[in-house]
């Protein structure tokens, strides 16, 4: 069986991109604490790569930023590629079934067991409206493109 659950802390910003066919693929990555202590005391921590689809990937990407503390359960996923520079390049990374946002959006810990974050109706009144700029690009910050075929997609 393969499965997965982790908490931890996002460590950058969720990174948000569509698919050709138009669905949404978010990308993260979570800091989780390991249990033991070093011989000075300190606690090290893993940085787990995650990815998440669908309605899933954008709430993650519209709620979440760095440091927001989530539980993730999911599978593992490895695949590998063929770098630039001719070299087979390996990847690993836990595909997300399931995302709970477990402190609100500034950062704080959450009082409820609530499953999905909805924001209150101040923190809604006090978003500001996004608008798209389709005059340029907005992955093109983004890196290296990818392509996703539909034997990548988890279901």
């Amino acid at each position: 069986m393969n499965k997965v659950l982790l908490v931890g802390r996002l460590t950058r910003d969720p990174e948000l991109r569509t698919t050709p066919s138009g669905m949404a693929v978010t990308r993260f990555t979570i800091a989780v604490s390991q249990n033991f202590t070093n011989k000075n005391g300190e606690r090290g921590a893993d940085f787990i790569n995650c990815s998440a689809w669908g309605r899933q990937a954008d709430n993650i990407s519209k709620y979440c930023r760095k440091g927001t503390l989530v539980s993730a359960e999911g599978r593992i996923r490895t695949s590998s590629y063929d770098a630039q520079d001719g070299t087979k390049r390996y990847t690993t990374e836990v595909v997300c079934d399931t995302v709970n946002f477990l402190s609100s959006r500034t950062g704080g810990e959450s009082t409820s067991s609530r499953n999905d974050f909805v924001p209150d109706a101040n923190e809604l009144a006090n978003m500001p409206m996004e608008t798209a700029d389709l005059t340029e690009d907005p992955f093109k910050s983004f890196g290296e493109e990818i392509t996703l075929s539909s034997d990548d997609l988890p279901f």
